[in-house]
């Protein structure tokens, strides 16, 4: 399995394995040489790591875990090797696998802990609860007869999640109730998804907002494009911004889906043949009727930077937002015998015009490596080193660099767009958007309900006294906001409202195409895209 992400470093029996692949015929002798010295250095410090356990075990003053002790040993090890080699725990196991596999079995909602209760958030799509009819708001009180009144998120998890085909009875609070009512849910499969949003901005543009590359994005973004095109969709807006990767199949794969000529889309190159690898386009799979704007920032990392390097190479489409993280390291995932893992990293990626995009570090320094990501002037300081890197020429002979990270076409810095005080508000824990918008869609039922969303998107305005709801909310949950900061971002808090409504009357597609309106690197690509469909026409 090759994943993209933070790697593992080599066990000693991995070391001994891999060694042994290398010895082969006509360099036996060479590198037999070689690993004998290994062996030696690896037998001596196996000496001295015994002598150390033994010392800390007799001599330190207080008892030692030395389970904990030894993870810290592997998690050094790894620490020495390049930045996206780690040490993976047994214990963190099961939640890494999940989250690649892209599904585990429990009800399916994304959930808070609002007033010291379960809040659905919202129910995942086609699962269990959505088919039991649990809304965004409603309240868990009791499971399985259980009082739920300050539970915590980690018991939620052991009561909620359960094999497939068992049922689990749960007490639901409504807003506009009087009483609470009792459901029984049958646990099933829940999938985890990567397309967060696909959703229309406007009459002619689609947008896909896609988190993450596990083992179902292919598919999800498939089923995503082909939803998009029975609304009538002519241009393509793919968000990349903070999916830090996943699997290297995946994101060739995602790649391909707009490529219809037999192109390399990403290759490998590593110690050993048998992690090389070159992934070439399928003509079948691929299209090139859309224009295609690819939004990318410093926190796309890996597989979202092979599917920007493989457009951009290509002139398959522009790449606009800011100079991605900058990782070009192919990991594998090895399971150990406890059930702890090591990712390693066995290979660097090339983009199709040769390109290698990894950052430069060094060995053990995590720090400056991370810190350098979030310097504020980062993006000059690049494009002040841009003639120290080596240049590289896209289809069409344009110019591109490697060295670090895929610089856009068109640089868009974020602008948040509001106050600071104003994105404190927004991120509070007691989530008063979400809870006031619930709270409003309660009220307004009966006018709300003869709402079409494109209708709802143009034309549904919030009021003057809509705001003061919503500040009289606050304060009656004593919220502290800054006035002046609220104020002057009204517009701001009002569409944000309003997506929380849509969310709660259409589902969190809807509500980020409400959100999107406030986006402004969003906003810029929507100007671009005559400058992206002159890539469908163009040829070199």
């Amino acid at each position: 399995m090759r994943i993209f992400r933070s790697g593992v470093k080599v066990s000693f029996l991995l070391t001994a394995i891999l060694l042994a692949g290398l010895l082969i015929y006509p360099l036996g002798q060479k590198v037999y040489s070689q690993s004998r010295n290994t062996y030696a250095i690896i037998k001596d410090k196996m000496k001295v790591l015994n002598q150390i356990l033994l010392y800390v075990n007799e001599l330190y003053f207080e008892d030692v875990d030395m389970e904990t002790l030894m993870e810290g040993a592997f998690d050094g090890i790894m620490k020495k090797l390049d930045p996206h080699s780690i040490y993976i725990p047994a214990k963190e196991m099961k939640d890494i696998e999940e989250q690649f596999q892209g599904k585990f079995q429990g009800i399916g909602i994304e959930f808070d802990i609002l007033h010291g209760y379960v809040t659905v958030i919202s129910p995942v799509a086609d699962s269990p609860a959505e088919k039991a009819g649990l809304l965004p708001g409603d309240q868990i009180v009791e499971i399985d007869g259980q009082d739920a009144y300050n539970i915590t998120k980690e018991e939620v998890f052991k009561t909620l999640r359960g094999p497939k085909g068992t049922p689990v009875t749960i007490k639901v609070a409504r807003i506009g109730l009087d009483k609470p009512f009792q459901v029984t849910i049958i646990r099933d499969n829940i999938p985890l998804y990567s397309v967060r949003a696909a959703v229309m901005l406007d009459d002619k543009t689609g947008y896909i907002w896609l988190t993450r590359f596990s083992a179902t994005t292919s598919d999800e973004v498939r089923e995503a494009i082909r939803k998009l095109d029975q609304q009538g969709m002519q241009q393509l807006l793919f968000d990349l911004r903070n999916n830090s990767g996943g699997y290297l199949e995946q994101a060739a794969e995602i790649a391909n889906l707009f490529l219809a000529e037999k192109d390399t889309i990403v290759y490998t190159k590593g110690k050993r043949s048998d992690v090389e690898q070159v992934f070439l386009a399928d003509p079948s799979k691929g299209r090139s009727d859309l224009p295609l704007v690819v939004l990318v920032n410093r926190g796309s990392a890996s597989a979202s930077e092979i599917v920007a390097g493989a457009i951009q190479d290509l002139d398959r489409g522009l790449v606009v937002g800011e100079t991605t993280f900058g990782k070009g390291l192919v990991q594998r995932q090895i399971p150990l015998k406890d059930g702890s893992a090591i990712r390693v990293t066995i290979a660097r990626y090339y983009t199709p015009s040769g390109r290698l995009i990894q950052r430069p570090y060094k060995n053990g320094d995590d720090h400056d490596y991370y810190k350098e990501l979030y310097e504020e002037n980062r993006e000059a300081k690049m494009d002040s080193l841009k003639k120290l890197r080596p240049k590289y020429y896209t289809r069409n002979h344009r110019v591109v660099y490697g060295g670090g990270g895929i610089t856009p076409d068109e640089y868009v810095p974020w602008e948040p767009g509001n106050e600071p005080e104003t994105r404190k508000l927004l991120s509070n824990p007691k989530r008063p958007f979400f809870n006031w918008a619930s709270l409003y869609t309660s009220r307004h039922q009966d006018e709300l309900s003869s709402w079409e969303y494109s209708r709802f998107k143009a034309g549904f305005q919030l009021t003057e006294a809509d705001f003061q709801s919503f500040l009289d909310y606050l304060q009656t949950e004593e919220i502290q906001y800054d006035s002046a900061a609220t104020w002057q971002d009204r517009d701001y808090i009002l569409n944000a409202l309003k997506a929380e409504i849509a969310g709660d009357l259409w589902g969190r597609d809807e509500a980020m195409g409400i959100r999107m309106l406030k986006d402004n690197q969003v906003n810029a690509a929507l100007d671009l895209f005559e400058e992206a469909a002159e890539f469908l026409t163009s040829k070199p």
